[in-house]
């Protein structure tokens, strides 16, 4: 990935783009007005305002989806609303959860919905372990519905927080800790707008939650 930029391009036709991004950027300004975002800087980069079509969190890092026109973004918004994208997520979580793997479904409601009197709502993610480690395990989590916060609220329920977590947990929870929180969007599966052929990417852990994985928490620092 470009030192410079916060995202490096995985796909890119007349029609959408996709990127990979850092785990240290907003995809769109907060109501504070930021005017550094990864959409800011992406359009900037193309010389072009581009549409993203869903969102990450600042720390989580990997693939999002852009349009180049509002009609495309909202083609693909739709998408994501009717279940036609399919999103896998690896995750570094606390300790190492008590099956190998599973459905999680509650009905969750994050704090900013809290705050505003909203209703919970039904979340549905599947879960496996990939690996464990020293203290804390990898996950792939797979959500089949998209509310706010969910991977970082189910997990945090199930009593396996996401490394990194300080919404959802406290770090006095956590006996390794991680610079971000440990969430990745790893893949992503969605019909082309125009073509109407699915496309499907992939891409690797990013390089500091590779490092973080070989390294070795046995030994006293």
């Amino acid at each position: 990935m470009n030192e410079k930029l916060p995202f490096e391009i995985v796909f890119n036709d007349e029609y959408i783009v996709v990127v990979n991004k850092t785990g240290s950027v907003l995809v769109v300004p907060t109501p504070k007005g930021e005017k550094y975002t990864l959409t800011s800087v992406l359009s900037a980069h193309l010389k072009e305002q581009v549409y993203p079509c869903h969102r990450l969190d600042r720390e989580t890092s990997g693939l999002i989806i852009y349009a180049r026109t509002p009609q495309l973004q909202e083609q693909i918004m739709r998408q994501f609303k009717f279940g036609d994208v399919k999103k896998i997520y690896l995750a570094f979580v606390r300790g190492r959860p008590k099956r190998p793997k599973g459905m999680l479904v509650e009905k969750i409601l994050d704090k900013e919905g809290a705050r505003h009197g909203e209703p919970a709502k039904e979340a549905r993610t599947f879960y496996r372990v990939v690996n464990t480690k020293y203290l804390f395990s990898l996950l792939e989590l797979q959500p089949f519905t998209g509310r706010t916060n969910q991977l970082r609220i189910q997990l945090a329920n199930m009593g396996n927080p996401i490394l990194g977590e300080r919404q959802y947990a406290f770090g006095k929870d956590f006996s390794v800790n991680f610079r971000r929180l440990a969430l990745h969007a790893a893949a992503i599966s969605f019909i082309h707008p125009i073509s109407q052929e699915r496309v499907n990417l992939q891409i690797r852990l990013p390089r500091d939650m590779q490092e973080f994985l070989t390294r070795d928490f046995r030994k006293k620092t």
